[in-house]
């Protein structure tokens, strides 16, 4: 049987579920919460099915400001967690700092890289489910104007924003694609009511599928989506289910599967790069009871199709990571 108890933080702010085992994993959520229903969700999903599984617990740490990510690194390599995994790009710098101070433990990070010894980074092809989303979008659209709202304005988000609009292309060469971000800094990950906005916005311009890669901001895209009565897609966890019907589709991240496998592997986690693309089901588009009525034997056939192509390298998705640039837009 497996003790449970909570820790008093050592600093203001930091919320450390922490169990009695030194050895256990532990997971640190980037800002935007646990429950973002988004990203930091589906890595607490994966935590819990090892969980499920081994009957094992884990220690789980969220953040209340930037100013927290080496403390909360920190507080967790003393408690003895091993592997410590976290979420999002925005722990690169600080992981380079602390990894060095702490060899006999293994990190995990998830989208960047950090080369250290003693540092898994795991990527994703995030341009690859997300062309899958714009094919989508395209045969589902009456306009032929298409909407993407990003979260913060980052490389990153780019990658997701040009794989939908090079998607949307093979299809609608024609068609258009709006794009708007919700803001340069973290809070971008955490603004529904301004990713509502922009949602509005982009429907009085014709946009009648909007894909929101925003993290919590996109819970508002895909609410004033289904409000105004247009389809939305959902980003990283299956969000299909938030609004039945009138979530044209999810572009899956399987960062559960990254926290799982980290924390099945424990402290003998592989260091390096780890890329999760279309080939490995490291990304996809979900297709489900909520969604299935809007998916058309076409719009199945075709999305087959493309992911064969992709997976054989007969379409070659852009990253924008690669050169900067989008193509397709």
């Amino acid at each position: 049987m497996t003790i449970t108890k909570t820790l008093l933080a050592g600093v203001a702010g930091l919320a450390l579920s922490a169990v009695a085992a030194a050895a256990d994993p532990a997971l640190i959520y980037d800002l935007g919460g646990k429950f973002d229903k988004s990203f930091n969700e589906a890595a607490f999903h994966g935590a819990e099915k090892w969980k499920a599984e081994t009957g094992g617990t884990y220690k789980e740490l969220e953040m209340q400001s930037e100013a927290q990510r080496e403390q909360a690194l920190r507080r967790l390599a003393e408690t003895g967690a091993n592997p410590i995994v976290m979420t999002g790009f925005a722990f690169g710098d600080v992981l380079n700092k602390v990894a060095p101070d702490y060899k006999d433990t293994k990190f995990v990070i998830v989208d960047t890289v950090v080369d250290q010894p003693n540092v898994q980074s795991v990527v994703f092809t995030e341009e690859q489910g997300s062309y899958l989303a714009g094919v989508l979008a395209a045969m589902a659209s009456k306009t032929g104007t298409v909407g993407f709202v990003g979260g913060m304005d980052i490389p990153l988000i780019h990658k997701f924003e040009c794989g939908y609009a090079e998607g949307f292309k093979s299809v609608k060469p024609d068609g258009k694609v709006l794009v708007n971000y919700t803001g340069t800094t973290p809070a971008a990950w955490n603004d529904p009511v301004k990713g509502g906005e922009l949602a509005k916005a982009q429907k009085s311009q014709g946009a009648d599928v909007i894909y929101a890669a925003a993290g919590g901001t996109g819970i508002g895209v895909l609410q004033a989506a289904a409000d105004e009565g247009i389809l939305s897609v959902g980003v990283d966890s299956n969000q299909n289910h938030l609004h039945p019907g009138k979530v044209l589709t999810s572009m899956i991240k399987r960062v559960d599967n990254s926290v799982y496998e980290a924390f099945k592997a424990g402290a003998d986690v592989k260091p390096g790069t780890r890329v999760m693309d279309l080939a490995s089901d490291g990304v996809g588009v979900a297709i489900d009871d909520n969604n299935k009525a809007l998916i058309t034997p076409e719009m199945t056939k075709a999305v087959e199709e493309a992911t064969a192509k992709i997976k054989s390298g007969e379409v070659k998705v852009h990253d924008y990571m690669s050169d900067n640039t989008c193509p397709a837009s």
